[in-house]
């Protein structure tokens, strides 16, 4: 309940209700492959690659070809919000706050969005028939992870960028057209900046993407979210082919303002929402380590 909510009340001077600095809604959700589930539990099957047979013989047999099948499991987690507003304070401002809040609510509920994406992209992955098994996001330095720097640690530089570009492409996990992601922080947009010489034909390009002018690099779209992961200064960013994770919405961030009987009447704002996500090929992401304190 919002016990300080007299701060906003005439006294102060205030004709609105300033909202504080804050991620105001989803940002990865138009970066993912998106589906509606209406389970609790849902599965997306997956077919891997094969290989054709030569024919070196005639009138041969017909080879059969095991085409692999596999699927992920999605559960759907549920989020809601609730504040109350009381009458005496709605009658006492000289703004009505339920707007405010219900904007408030609803940045909340998109940042639970795009935190699930994000512990999707470098969580377990449910597999099997029932969703019993798991697949990790395997560090392989091959395949799906670029170190923070080795013997030397760094923040994010255009190598690592080229790095991430190069092992999505190599093992195929691009296909034509798709569009390819990068999540980071502002952290690493100002160290990309400070690693480009300012005479380098990519400064101009990093300084832009620094300033908010574009947002591609190095062929990635990239999305500013403080919101990934950190851990003793080295920060998970994540780098990924759009069809490599997936949000299952299971309902739509929804909105109910009203009267709260049993609260004399106060001013309930609740905001509920149901989604679930999962990485659906290793080869489509990769876990890119930087070092903040570079």
């Amino acid at each position: 309940m919002s016990v300080q909510i007299d701060t906003a009340l005439v006294q102060a001077y205030k004709s609105n209700i300033t909202l504080l600095s804050q991620q105001r809604g989803s940002r990865l959700r138009g970066a993912v492959r998106l589906e509606t589930q209406k389970a609790e539990f849902d599965f997306y099957d997956r077919l891997d690659s094969t290989a054709a047979v030569e024919v070196s013989t005639r009138h041969g047999d017909t080879p059969l070809v095991n085409s692999p099948h596999d699927r992920r499991r999605v559960a759907l987690r549920d989020f809601d919000w609730a504040d109350l507003i009381d009458r005496k304070d709605r009658i006492r401002m000289l703004a009505d706050p339920t707007s405010p809040y219900t904007m408030n609510a609803v940045a909340a509920l998109g940042r639970s969005m795009d935190t699930v994406i994000l512990e999707a992209a470098v969580g377990p992955a449910y597999t099997g028939k029932t969703g019993s098994g798991t697949k990790d996001l395997t560090l392989e330095v091959a395949v799906n992870y670029v170190e923070s720097g080795g013997a030397t640690n760094s923040n994010l530089t255009i190598g690592k960028l080229r790095r991430a570009n190069h092992l999505l492409r190599v093992n195929e996990g691009v296909e034509d057209g798709e569009p390819m992601f990068f999540a980071c922080s502002q952290n690493e947009l100002t160290a990309l900046l400070r690693t480009t010489e300012v005479a380098s034909a990519d400064y101009n390009t990093v300084k832009a993407l620094v300033e908010g002018k574009v947002d591609t690099f190095m062929g990635f779209k990239f999305i500013q979210t403080e919101l990934t992961t950190v851990a003793s200064s080295i920060r998970d960013c994540i780098a990924w082919a759009k069809n490599g994770l997936l949000l299952a919405v299971g309902e739509e961030i929804m909105v109910d303002v009203g009267p709260r009987r049993d609260k004399r009447n106060s001013t309930q704002v609740y905001v509920c929402g149901s989604f679930g996500g999962s990485r659906m090929e290793e080869k489509k992401v990769v876990r890119v380590k930087c070092d903040e304190t570079l």
